[in-house]
């Protein structure tokens, strides 16, 4: 039945088993899904401007695609974690993190080509068949073995024996969609003009990011970011030009003269959103605010801060976390009776105590936490706003080095504050602005224009404009520059 469900994809050339999942099916599928997401990465970034050309780069590469004619929806997410992935159906996603990163045209069309790539090769569709077709033939073999032996244990016991097989065989299929994906990818982006490699430049600033992340938050530089887009595309340089090479096998030609598009794509970036937007809440140095809410606060000085859909977290050094949420409940009328009642029902805390943070009610208790990783000391803190909300503070550190961030984190419990409708109209987010480089100027004298305040000014110019260490930069070159304004 497998085989004769087996068709070939018109854009990888391959026999693939899809026989669970229909191109209707698809759609639909896509459909159904990008409500979620826009849900889960903090909606639709709001910028027509950057909306529009994200959206016109990627028609043209889809047009080039074995699914020309086919509607694809292109979607920048309001998202910091440089990641971009695909829904089936047509749906691409790329964040606006990621964006920040980029340095031209020709690199966004790589990331939009490799994901173009997974849905017109059909990925998900394989996945999801192979999947189903797996644990069909689980379920037979299970039932087979029990009706020869008439031991239902056997059954159980084949059962989870296939199941294992099926998962290996499953996990490792995802590689050869990777790879897949590149060879359309670059091939889309030849068609198009882009060189191809300006997919391997992408990866390498990926892959500085993650570095640069990691020595933030004082951990080895090449241990991986979870959140970054290597983890759900574990892509590499000789991979890419792997598939280069293997498109140019098959007919790939790049133009003697590829475009970049620098020029374009920074004037499609100017002024883009860094750190957070008014609307999702932004992060400026080691402090957090959120207009709409009216709330600010600090977190500890190397502390990474990342403003989820749900709530704001925080990592630092030694594994050190801290989260901020807010809930509106009508079970509690103060911050104790929240604690205690609420946030900490069914538990027994010791030595709550209710305190005053810049004139708002609050209640705070320390408690000792089980994760897989061993026990935690936490400090467990309840603040109620003026409009009614209250805003859970988690604040967390390894049993073993918990004392080390009593002072930090008690700073800051009393950060915390509301903001006054002064400060709330008058408060905005870091933008990427695009500056020229005067005769004699440095890397270091450009660095000292970014507005970031987190003592990485010049690893992050570096990065965000893709350059080495002691580079020479040319007068008149534009670069990126996150600015205040």
């Amino acid at each position: 039945m497998a085989l004769g469900a087996c068709a070939q994809n018109q854009a990888s050339g391959r026999s693939q088993f899809t026989a669970f999942v229909s191109p209707a099916e698809e759609v639909r599928i896509g459909r159904e899904e990008h409500p979620k997401v826009l849900e889960q990465y903090g909606g639709e970034y709001n910028n027509p401007r950057v909306k529009a050309y994200v959206q016109r780069v990627g028609e043209r590469l889809a047009a080039r695609s074995e699914l020309a004619g086919t509607q694809f929806t292109f979607t920048v997410l309001n998202s910091d974690i440089s990641n971009a992935f695909a829904l089936p159906g047509g749906f691409v996603y790329i964040s606006r993190g990621l964006l920040a990163l980029m340095g031209s045209e020709a690199e966004l069309a790589s990331v939009l080509g490799h994901e173009i790539g997974h849905v017109t090769a059909r990925h998900t569709a394989e996945r999801i068949s192979r999947g189903q077709a797996a644990n069909i033939f689980t379920n037979i073999l299970g039932i087979g073995v029990a009706v020869l032996t008439g031991s239902g244990d056997a059954g159980n016991l084949a059962a989870q024996a296939t199941g294992t097989g099926a998962g290996m065989w499953l996990a490792g299929f995802s590689r050869e969609q990777e790879f897949e994906a590149d060879k359309l990818g670059v091939r889309y982006m030849a068609s198009e003009g882009y060189d191809p490699a300006e997919a391997a430049e992408m990866l390498a600033k990926l892959g500085a990011e993650t570095r640069l992340t990691a020595k933030m938050l004082g951990r080895d530089p090449e241990s991986a970011d979870s959140f970054s887009i290597m983890q759900t595309h574990p892509r590499t340089a000789d991979r890419v030009a792997a598939a280069t090479e293997a498109a140019r096998a098959q007919g790939m030609i790049v133009a003697a003269n590829p475009r970049q598009g620098v020029a374009e794509y920074f004037e499609a970036i100017d002024g883009l959103s860094i750190l957070g937007d008014r609307e999702q809440g932004f992060v400026r140095g080691n402090v957090f605010m959120h207009p709409v809410l009216r709330i600010r606060f600090e977190a500890p000085k190397g502390f990474r801060i990342e403003n989820g859909t749900d709530a704001v977290s925080a990592r630092g050094p030694s594994g050190a976390t801290m989260r901020v949420d807010a809930v509106r409940t009508r079970a509690a009328t103060n911050p104790r009776d929240f604690l205690t009642g609420v946030w900490a029902r069914g538990q027994t805390l010791q030595n709550v105590e209710t305190i005053v943070v810049n004139g708002m009610p609050a209640a705070t208790a320390p408690a000792n936490l089980r994760t897989q990783s061993g026990t935690v000391a936490a400090r467990l803190v309840v603040i109620q706003h003026p409009d009614g909300a209250f805003y859970r503070m988690l604040l967390a550190a390894p049993a073993d080095v918990a004392g080390r961030f009593t002072d930090d984190f008690r700073r800051t419990t009393y950060s915390f504050r509301a903001l006054s409708e002064a400060e709330a109209r008058d408060a905005h987010p870091l933008r990427m602005r695009i500056a020229t480089v005067r005769p004699g100027e440095t890397q270091e004298a450009l660095a000292r224009r970014m507005a970031t305040d987190d003592g990485f000014e010049l690893e992050r110019f570096q990065l965000i404009n893709g350059l080495q260490p002691g580079e020479a930069l040319a007068p008149g070159t534009r670069v990126k520059i996150i600015a205040d304004r």
